[in-house]
C-alpha cells in the first residue's frame, strides 16, 4: 500500500494526470484515502523543504531512498533535534511527522525493546579498571592495545564467534566507541540513550535519557566525591552529562554552547578533576539557507569541574567574535565573519607542558582564517593559546557550496579538508612527537617543544571531504598506524586512491608497510558502500 501511495504521490508531482485507473484500486477504502492525503502533504513538504539537498547532488547530504531505512520516530528526531533541526525550525511538528511517514517504510513497534538484565550492576563494576578511560585510551589518544592486555593477537582473531548482538532502538547509525569497565559496557546511542550492557549476555542493567544523540565515546573516572565511577560525555545540544557508572543516575548535566547551532562529536577528556569539552558544531549545514546570516559560530574548547560541572573557562580558537561585514549576501542576508574551526575530535592531554592540543576543521566565512585546519595549543590551566599551526590555509567552506548558486558559500569554496582526527601525543627515547592526520590524505608529526614545528609530513591518500584520514590513528613505541578512506564522490578528481591501513616509522613517516581495503562494493552500491576506513584504528 504505501508503495503505491508514494508512486502516485511521485505521479502527481511530476505533473501526471492519469492515475484514476490507480485511485480507483482503493477509492472505496476511507482510510486509504486519508492515507493517501497525508502522504500528499509528506511529498508536497519533502519536495518544497528537504529534496534539493537530499537528490544525490549533495554528498554529505543522505539520498532519499536511504530514508526508507529509517523508522518515522528517527527521522522526526533527525530534523527536530539532529543537524537538521534549524532548517526544520519553521515546519509544525505535525508537518515534520508527515514527511516522516512519508518518507519511511519501517514501522515503529515495541520489539525494539531493550532487555533488562535480572542483577544489578554493582558487582560486575571496577572501580580501578586497568583498561581504557576513554576514547584514547588515556590522555594522550594513542589509541593502542597490545595483544597480552586485549587477551587478542593475529594468531587468534579468526577463532572469534558472535556471543552476543545488541540492536539499538530508534537508530540507523552507532557512532559512540563502547567503552568497557569492568564487565560493564557503556555506550551512547543516536536516540540520545545511554546504555549499561553487561559484557557477558548483552543485557542492560540501565538506560540513562540524555535528551539529544550522544555520537561520542563515554569517558570513566574516578572523583573526589564520589565512591563509585563517574562516566562523563556530551550530546548533540552541548551539554556535558556527568552520571553514575553504578545506577545510571544523573549527577549533574551543563550546557557549554554559546550558540544555537553548537553540539559535542569529539569525546570530553579527563584529566586531574577537569572535563575537557570539544565543542564543534552544524552551522556549516545551516548557512545552506540564503536567508541565514552566515556565520556566527566559533570552534572552541571549555573546562569543568568534573565533580559538579562548574565552568572553569571556554577558550575559541578564533579569538576574534564575529562581526556585521558591512556586507549582504544575494538574498539579502547580512554577511558575518570570522566563523568556523569547529572542534570535532577529543582533547590530547600534555601534562608535563601543561597543555592540551586540539585538530579544527575550515573556516565558515571569507577570509578563511589562520586558525582553521589547524592543531591549536592551549593551556590546562586557563585555556590560552601558546600556539597554533596552520597546516591548510585558506579553507573556507560550508554546506551553501554544495547547493546551486549558494548565497552564503564563502569565496574560497572549500576545500573542506578538517583535522577531524585526534592529535596523538608520541613518547620516544629522544624526544616527544605530535602525530596529526587529516581529511586531506596528508600525515604530519609536530615538535611539541618547538611550537608545533613540522618534523616530518606524509601524503599517504588523494583525501577529500570525507577522508583521507577521518576520525583516528592509533600508535605504539614501534609504528604509527593509520587509516585511509579515500571515498570518491562525483565532482572531486579521482585521482589514485589507496584506501587501506598504512603503518608509518615514527621518527621518520617511512611507510613500512600498507594493507589495502578490500574493494567488494558493486559499483551500484558506491559510495553507500566504500571499501576505505573512515572509522578510527
Amino acid at each position: 500500500m504505501k508503495v503505491l501511495m508514494k508512486w502516485l504521490m511521485a505521479m502527481t508531482l511530476c505533473g501526471v494526470a492519469s492515475v484514476s485507473s490507480a485511485v480507483g484500486v482503493i477509492e472505496n477504502s476511507s482510510a486509504a484515502s486519508e492515507s493517501i492525503a497525508e502522504a500528499a502533504s509528506g511529498a508536497s513538504l519533502f519536495q518544497n523543504n528537504c529534496l534539493h539537498c537530499h537528490n544525490g547532488s549533495v554528498p554529505k547530504a543522505p539520498h532519499a531512498i536511504s530514508f526508507n531505512m529509517m523508522s518515522t520516530a528517527s527521522i522526526v528526531t533527525a530534523i527536530s533535534e539532529g543537524v537538521m533541526r534549524q532548517q526544520a525550525a519553521h515546519l509544525s511538528q505535525e508537518e515534520r511527522v508527515q514527511i516522516a511517514r512519508y518518507l519511511s517504510e519501517s514501522v515503529d513497534t515495541a520489539s525494539e525493546e531493550v532487555k533488562a538484565c535480572d542483577n544489578d550492576v554493582t558487582p560486575v563494576l571496577a572501580e580501578n579498571d586497568p583498561g581504557w578511560s576513554g576514547w584514547g585510551g588515556g590522555i594522550r589518544n594513542q589509541r593502542f592495545q597490545d595483544a597480552d592486555s586485549a587477551g587478542l593477537g593475529p594468531d587468534t582473531v579468526g577463532e572469534l564467534e558472535l556471543k552476543w548482538a545488541f540492536a539499538y532502538p530508534g537508530a540507523t547509525r552507532a557512532r559512540s566507541q563502547p567503552l568497557v569497565h569492568g564487565n560493564t559496557v557503556f555506550v551512547g546511542s543516536q536516540k540520545g540513550t545511554v546504555y549499561a550492557l553487561d559484557l557477558t549476555s548483552g543485557c542492560a542493567h540501565w538506560q540513562y535519557e540524555a535528551g539529544a544523540e550522544v555520537r561520542n565515546g563515554i569517558t570513566v573516572a574516578m572523583l573526589e566525591n564520589q565512591s563509585a565511577p563517574v562516566l562523563f560525555f556530551g550530546d548533540f545540544k552541548a551539554r556535558v552529562h556527568a552520571v553514575s557508572a553504578r545506577t545510571g543516575a544523573a549527577l549533574w548535566k551543563k550546557s557549554v554552547g554559546t550558540h544555537a547551532d553548537a553540539t559535542i562529536t569529539g569525546s570530553v577528556k579527563y584529566h586531574e578533576q577537569r572535563l575537557y569539552v570539544p565543542i564543534s558544531s552544524s552551522e556549516w549545514a545551516t548557512a545552506a539557507d540564503p536567508g541565514y546570516p552566515c556565520c556566527t559560530f566559533r570552534g572552541s574548547v571549555a573546562a569543568l569541574d568534573a565533580n559538579d560541572g562548574s565552568l572553569f573557562w571556554n577558550s575559541f580558537v578564533i579569538p576574534t567574535a564575529p562581526q556585521e561585514t558591512g556586507e549582504t549576501n544575494p538574498a539579502g542576508a547580512k554577511r558575518m565573519a570570522p566563523a568556523g574551526a569547529p572542534v570535532w575530535n577529543s582533547p590530547t592531554i600534555d601534562a608535563e607542558r601543561g597543555l592540551l592540543y586540539v585538530g579544527t576543521g575550515e573556516g565558515y566565512t571569507s577570509p578563511a582564517v589562520t586558525t582553521s585546519d589547524a592543531v591549536v595549543a592551549m593551556r590546562l590551566e586557563d585555556g590560552g593559546i601558546v600556539w597554533s599551526q596552520q597546516l591548510l590555509a585558506g579553507d573556507a567552506w560550508n554546506m551553501a557550496c554544495f547547493i546551486g548558486g549558494g548565497g552564503n558559500c564563502p569565496e574560497e569554496n572549500g576545500p573542506d579538508l578538517d583535522i577531524g582526527a585526534a592529535t596523538i601525543l608520541w613518547r620516544g627515547d629522544a624526544r616527544d612527537l605530535l602525530f596529526v592526520g587529516q581529511k586531506s590524505g596528508d600525515v604530519y608529526a609536530l615538535d611539541p617543544n618547538a611550537g608545533g614545528q613540522t618534523v616530518w609530513h606524509k601524503k599517504l591518500g588523494r583525501g577529500g571531504y570525507a577522508g583521507g584520514v577521518h576520525w583516528g590513528m592509533t600508535a605504539n613505541q614501534d609504528a604509527l598506524f593509520v587509516p585511509i578512506a579515500d571515498t570518491h564522490f562525483p565532482g572531486l578528481p579521482n585521482d589514485p586512491a589507496f584506501p587501506g591501513l598504512h603503518a608509518l616509522d615514527p621518527l621518520t613517516g617511512e611507510v613500512r608497510w600498507y594493507a589495502p581495503a578490500l574493494d567488494e562494493c558493486p559499483e551500484n552500491r558506491k559510495p553507500a558502500c566504500d571499501p576505505g576506513l573512515s572509522a578510527a584504528a
